[in-house]
């Protein structure tokens, strides 16, 4: 049985505009002491998706399962939650410093964590284990370091403090919501290598949400890509960043820098991400794919197998995109099957054929 497995989650926000469908049919697994990256633009539902999990999206209208060991997070009780919030299912967020409470110590907020789960142990003794927490994580002189409010750590050691708060009751699954976004290069690396030792060193399952595909390039077991708060692409790491079938997620990894520091042009995706109100019928990147078809503007493509072992379809790489299965990879090849299919699927004066003018035009 999977440590979690989310199934057909939806979750939308009924404000004055209309209704938000922020996350709109969502499905996943995570095994115990695997990484899953979850990438996609801003506005793509990776982060509702799993703090929906933890109750953190109040006033949300939600649908679908999320199985915790056999056990139900969307029908549990705010009481139930708790329990499992910190102690079974730690989360790590973006902005430490919005995180972390300005005026208390951060070893005492630890230290309350600690003693909330567990009431038997005493001060003194979570007060230990916040010191060997945080020297666990790097920070220098942890036993001083301990009574520093959190505005007198840097911004890389505010987030390890938060890494080592995740750590600090041994959760089996950790979700970390863009934890290096704010970073510098130097700094995020060190997180991301510290994030991998101990991920290791507890044999903990973490959930990886993140823009940049760069991140989770040596962290991600399997990696979902999420559009317009649907999945569009599931595969493992190796299958995704070599074959990628979906547009977006060749767009994604097109658009990343290079390390060399050569002169050479970033490939950014045209277009905006789609309002999530007034989402576009069919696929919603549609407006903004270079391969848009005829059909794409009027048919919502499902995920399918286009992955290939042994001469058998691979069900662990799916796609929602109604390109020919072959056409996955970034080589030219690939690409040379994506044009053609793409000019067999598109009649000239068709919706189709007005988006890709658009999108030469810009």
């Amino acid at each position: 049985m999977s440590l979690l497995e989310v199934r057909d989650l939806k979750v939308s926000f009924d404000t004055s505009d209309g209704l938000v469908q922020a996350v709109r049919g969502v499905s996943f697994t995570v095994e115990r002491g695997k990484t899953l990256g979850i990438v996609g633009e801003s506005g793509s539902g990776k982060s509702v998706s799993t703090q929906t999990l933890l109750g953190l999206t109040a006033g949300a209208l939600i649908d679908g399962e999320a199985l915790f060991e056999g056990q139900d997070l969307l029908a549990m009780t705010d009481e139930q939650l708790r329990r499992v919030r910190g102690k079974e299912i730690a989360m790590i967020f973006q902005d430490p410093l919005s995180s972390l409470h300005p005026l208390y110590k951060v070893g005492k907020q630890i230290v309350e964590m600690i003693r909330q789960h567990e009431p038997d142990v005493t001060k003194a003794q979570a007060r230990k284990r916040a010191i060997e927490l945080l020297g666990m994580v790097g920070i220098p002189e942890p036993g001083q370091r301990v009574n520093d409010y959190p505005h007198q750590f840097s911004g890389g050691m505010r987030q390890r403090a938060m890494i080592a708060m995740a750590l600090a009751l041994n959760p089996k699954l950790i979700v970390a919501d863009e934890p290096t976004t704010a970073l510098d290069a130097t700094v995020q690396a060190q997180i991301l290598d510290l994030m991998l030792r101990l991920q290791r060193e507890f044999d903990t399952a973490l959930i990886m949400i993140t823009h940049d595909l760069g991140v989770i390039a040596d962290l991600a077991d399997d990696v979902l890509v999420m559009y317009g708060g649907k999945p569009v692409e599931h595969a493992d790491r190796r299958s995704l960043y070599y074959r990628p079938h979906h547009p977006y997620t060749k767009g994604l990894l097109e658009s990343i820098p290079g390390s060399t520091g050569a002169k050479t042009r970033l490939k950014p995706i045209a277009g905006q991400p789609p309002s999530l109100i007034n989402l576009p019928t069919g696929c919603a990147f549609h407006p903004r794919c270079e391969y848009v078809m005829d059909r794409c503007v009027p048919e919502e493509p499902p995920l399918t197998a286009v992955g290939d072992k042994d001469g058998f379809p691979d069900l662990g790489h799916t796609s929602a995109c109604w390109l020919p299965k072959e056409a996955a990879g970034l080589d030219a090849e690939a690409d040379r099957l994506r044009q053609e299919a793409a000019e067999l699927g598109r009649s000239a004066d068709s919706p189709a054929a007005t988006v890709v003018d658009a999108g030469e035009a810009q």
